[in-house]
């Protein structure tokens, strides 16, 4: 700022002081002479001779010039200085994208026009970002990762990839009870640094920024560490968001890992969400690269699983996966026989007698897992009238049971339709909570015994779900004939989705009549709609497509 502008600035300082001097109420002053006591010591500096009153000016213009180079020092010091270490973001970090944003922020009230990232953000002028941001929040929000008034620091991190992080005891006292005990217990820490090596940087940064300014600001990445911090930190309400992320964004190829932190965190609810998606999509749950790395006994409650809807076959490869995976974090080669000790009692929850021979022979009998007596006991068991005791259950899983949903109260035939010339039969659908639709019932030949070649596709907002082509064989009823996807697809509640049959036949078959738009089915409630994609006539009243097969 020029000279001259500062001295009328500093001048309208010392005006607005004599201004307020000159306002003091009478009473003040007939007060004092009644009691006899001396005035107010804001009026006897009013009462001072007018030569003092310059000299007094005189003094303050000079300090305030002397703030002022400073200040001018202070700024141009700051452009050069480097972030150390400890301070340098993560590249591409969310948590440092935001840090990045608040202080772009707090450049825009600072006095320095230093293009570098200030990580504590020293240089707020008092007067001006005060009077910038109106609010107690917006004012909250800019003392996050500031080290203006800040009186505690955190070195957070394990040794070596620590940051040192200013943050404000009262903030922090009033968000958590745990900070509040540190901080103003019988027991409070004392220290102005306080060490947390096992909490993530980032995640710390997205706790305290939320306890300042109430943004939460999550990805995949950081989501765990963060409700880990949540509930070390008993934070509920972060907490809360964390595990709503994490079950808005559960599906088959995440669902074991999620489990594992569900029974580590105890959150009961993200426990029911994981083992519904692991049940009905089990095959793609124990294939995923993430199985490898749950806990032990995660692992043990997945193997007792009754309702897995999986081969056993199946079963026992993703069992010898999590076993090689476990002899890497052990440090040891993954022969055989590390991996029957990796695996240990596990071991003898896996139902090889429910196996078929074929599976038995081509499959567990050579993974050298087995002794000799155990794999010679299992082959006996399949063949031997009388049956040896076996150290592995005998009952196969119970897995899920597919639940029909039915839209037509009727079905007919008549001597010109149903017919299939290659076009398709398609219905929209929604379901009022998540589902794994598995597959569709369709109707047969109403003319005997036919085969049909069949392709059905899943989609949603015209992207293509799932798809498969087949051929299914009706025996001449006007019963329903299943056909499956790869794979159940889940689907989410309250949008709509759109199931299509292209039907390869010479045969007519039945079609159903007397639709309906809203049909409950056992939990769940399924509303139907027309689709466009529709070109052979099937539509809510009546068609094709009678039956949705689906796990719940």
């Amino acid at each position: 700022m020029p000279t001259a502008d500062c001295r009328l600035l500093h001048h309208g300082r010392i005006m607005r002081c004599l201004s307020f001097l000159l306002l003091l109420p009478e009473t003040l002053k007939k007060r004092s002479k009644k009691s006899g006591t001396s005035l107010p010591l804001c009026y006897e500096l009013f009462s001072l001779s007018l030569a003092k009153r310059k000299r007094m000016a005189a003094e303050l213009h000079s300090t305030a010039n002397s703030n002022l180079a400073n200040q001018r020092s202070n700024n141009t010091s700051s452009t050069t200085t480097t972030v150390t270490a400890g301070d340098k973001p993560e590249k591409d970090s969310p948590v440092n994208r935001s840090s990045a944003t608040l202080s772009s922020t707090n450049s825009s009230i600072s006095p320095s026009s230093s293009s570098h990232h200030n990580i504590n953000n020293n240089n707020l002028d008092a007067p001006s970002w005060a009077c910038s941001h109106p609010t107690l929040r917006e004012r909250n929000a800019l003392m996050f990762n500031n080290e203006l008034m800040a009186d505690v620091h955190f070195i957070v991190g394990p040794s070596g990839e620590s940051r040192r992080l200013p943050a404000h005891k009262y903030v922090l006292a009033v968000g958590s009870s745990v900070f509040g005990a540190m901080f103003y217990g019988d027991l409070a820490e004392e220290s102005g640094e306080i060490h947390i090596p096992d909490v993530e940087p980032a995640a710390f940064l997205i706790l305290l920024k939320y306890m300042y300014s109430d943004e939460i600001d999550l990805d995949a990445d950081t989501v765990l560490a963060t409700l880990y911090a949540a509930k070390k930190y008993m934070v509920a309400a972060l907490a809360r968001a964390c595990v709503t992320f994490l079950e808005s964004s559960l599906e088959a190829r995440n669902a074991c890992v999620l489990l594992s932190q569900s029974r580590l965190f105890e959150e009961p609810e993200l426990t029911t969400r994981c083992w519904e998606v692991i049940d009905a999509q089990a095959l793609l749950a124990l294939r995923s690269e993430g199985f490898g790395d749950i806990d032990r006994p995660t692992l043990e409650v997945i193997l007792r699983r009754e309702t897995l809807n999986a081969a056993e076959a199946v079963v026992f490869q993703a069992a010898l996966g999590w076993a090689v995976a476990e002899c890497r974090r052990r440090g040891v080669s993954p022969t055989p026989g590390n991996k029957r000790e990796a695996l240990g009692k596990a071991l003898y929850l896996l139902r090889l007698p429910t196996m078929s021979l074929e599976e038995f022979a081509d499959g567990a009998a050579q993974a050298g897992v087995l002794t000799l007596e155990e794999t010679h006991a299992v082959f006996l068991w399949y063949t031997a009238a009388v049956k040896p005791q076996l150290g592995f259950p005998l009952a196969p899983r119970a897995g899920l049971a597919p639940q029909h949903c039915h839209r037509f109260q009727s079905s007919a035939y008549r001597s010109n339709q149903w017919r299939y010339r290659g076009r398709c039969d398609s219905i929209q659908f929604a379901a009022d909570r998540r589902v794994f639709v598995a597959g569709l019932g369709l109707y047969g030949s109403s003319g005997g015994k036919a085969e049909y070649g069949v392709r059905i596709e899943l989609k949603r907002q015209g992207a293509t779900l799932a798809t498969r082509s087949t051929a299914f064989v009706s025996d001449g009823s006007s019963g329903t004939f299943p056909v499956w996807f790869e794979h159940p697809v889940q689907v989410e509640q309250d949008s709509f989705y759109t199931v299509s049959v292209v039907l390869d036949g010479n045969e007519l078959s039945y079609f159903g009549q007397e639709g309906m738009t809203e049909v409950q089915c056992g939990k769940v409630t399924f509303q139907f709609q027309c689709s466009s994609d529709s070109t052979n006539g099937t539509g809510v009243q009546g068609g094709q497509i009678p039956e949705l097969v689906f796990y719940a």
